[in-house]
This record gives C-alpha cells, sequence and structure tokens, in this order.
C-alpha cells in the first residue's frame, strides 16, 4: 500500500478511512481557509509551480532529484491524490454525506479548455458558502446558486461518462489526511497533477492501488482500450498488452472494453511494481 494508507488508512486505504472525512469544513477554519486558498488562488499556483519545476530542470541531476522529492513532501501534506477506480468512488460517496459538482479549476486556468463540471467535491456537510467564497472572483464563474448536489446514483453516471470520456477519477486531499475532492482529468484537459506527475517528473499523486491485466485470449485486438487509458500503458502492436510500470490503476480501460477482457489486480501481487508508488 501507499505510504498515506499506512499512515493514515488504519486498515483501510486512506480515502475509504470514514475519520478522514468525518470533520465538518465549515467549522474547521484552517481546512476551510485552505479550500477558499487554493480554488481563489489556483492560477497563481500553476504558475509558480511551473515556474519552479522549469528551474529544477536546469539544475544538476542529483540536485534536480532531491527538489522534486522536497516538493513531494511538502504536497503530501497538504494536497495529494491517488487514481481510484469507480468502485472505490462508489464507497467514497457512502462516506461523504454531501456530494457537490464543481467546475475543474485546472481546466479555468488551461487556455482553450472550457470549465466543464467534472469535478466532485465530497464532504460531510454541505459547503455551498466556502464555493461561493472560493470563486467569488473568478471572472464568468458559477453563481453558487448553481453549484448542484448529486445523488450517489447521479454522481456514478457522472463518473461512467467521464470514463468513455477518457477521463480517470483521482481521490484528492485537502490538508492531508482530510478527503474532500473526487477529480476527473487526463493530459489533455489540462490536468495539473498528471502534468506535474507524469510529464514533469514531480510527484504530486502516488500510483493507485491496482494495476491493469489483460486476458490475452479473451481480448479481440479492436485497440479500444488504447484510446480509452490516460497513461498510454497500453500498447497494441497486433498484440494488446499492459505495461504495468506505466499503468497507474485507474481502471478506466475497463469501460472500453467489450469482451471484458481487462481487470484489475491489487499492485502488491505484481513484483515488477509492487513497490512503485
Amino acid at each position: 500500500m501507499c505510504r498515506f494508507c499506512v499512515e493514515h488508512g488504519e486498515g483501510e486505504r486512506w480515502y475509504l478511512n470514514a475519520q478522514n472525512y468525518a470533520h465538518d469544513l465549515n467549522s474547521d477554519l484552517r481546512r476551510r481557509d485552505y479550500v477558499v486558498g487554493f480554488i481563489g488562488g489556483f492560477g497563481e499556483t500553476r504558475s509558480s509551480a511551473l515556474r519552479w519545476v522549469d528551474r529544477l530542470d536546469r539544475l544538476p541531476a542529483p540536485l534536480s532529484r532531491v527538489g522534486r522529492e522536497l516538493v513531494s513532501r511538502r504536497m503530501q501534506a497538504k494536497h495529494f491524490g491517488q487514481p481510484v477506480p469507480i468502485e472505490e468512488c462508489a464507497r467514497i460517496f457512502d462516506l461523504s454525506t454531501s456530494i457537490t459538482l464543481i467546475p475543474c479549476v485546472c481546466r479555468m486556468h488551461t487556455p482553450g479548455q472550457r470549465a466543464d463540471e467534472v469535478c466532485i467535491l465530497v464532504t460531510t456537510q454541505p459547503v455551498d458558502a466556502v464555493l461561493e467564497e472560493g470563486f467569488r472572483d473568478y471572472q464568468n464563474g458559477p453563481d453558487a446558486r448553481d453549484f448542484q448536489r448529486l445523488t450517489k446514483p447521479q454522481a456514478m453516471d457522472l463518473l461512467a461518462q467521464c470514463e468513455r470520456d477518457g477521463l480517470m477519477h483521482s481521490a484528492w486531499t485537502f490538508l492531508t489526511p482530510f478527503t474532500a475532492a473526487i477529480c476527473n482529468c487526463n493530459l489533455e484537459s489540462g490536468c495539473m497533477a498528471m502534468q506535474m506527475s507524469i510529464a514533469r517528473d514531480v510527484k504530486v499523486m502516488w500510483r493507485g492501488e491496482w494495476v491493469a491485466t489483460l486476458d490475452d485470449e479473451r481480448c479481440t485486438r479492436c485497440g479500444a482500450c488504447v484510446r480509452r487509458c490516460p497513461f498510454d500503458a497500453i500498447v497494441a502492436n497486433g498484440q494488446a498488452s499492459v505495461d504495468p510500470a506505466k499503468c497507474w490503476g485507474c481502471g478506466i480501460c475497463r469501460s472500453a472494453c467489450r469482451v471484458d477482457a481487462l481487470a484489475l489486480v491489487d499492485r502488491r501481487e505484481v513484483p515488477a511494481v509492487a513497490d512503485l508508488w
């Protein structure tokens, strides 16, 4: 299991530990202020982070690695995530009694992207006032009256559509270990976490607890899973195959397969990547 599961999971995966949802965001002023600042200041945070990574890229390799590790450790204490398969998203919705659809701040700050409402705030109490304050300075931003409260079935339908659109699900802390959001992203949508963790080699999320496997006898070589995978972990050169070292365990490849040839197995059962987080 990832480090968060050991430290914050109490025998469960960290995002399935009920205690990590128990605090009311409205009454916990420190977390409330963090969420407001995160939403309202995301544009500057994003620009600053990219500038720092550009500087790290210019350093000698040993210093660059140390710098990247320091950034990752700082993020682990504040805002860190992990890909989560749709079945475990359903369990998160059971733990959170308020499910609110919000615009994706990554998309709001990515040129050429629409601010699609594909991110979900998962809390124990409604947090409309927190969202209203966080989004208040956004030009053409959402009106607090428009924040949509979802039922669990509605949220699951949204996640299913996200999978069809090639968007993976990830759970996120807001002041670790408190879990407050499920994001639905890929690199093309402007996902900052994927850009930093995959394209720029600065870890701001763990790999998922799972790894995809392919049943060669069931596979029809249609290539649909190759197009669906947001991590380029599946290749089809005459015969499809999963590269476990590239797989982040989101599981959305399964939604593209019409013959159930893909499945998820516990990462710890795959020796080659059991310790790769």
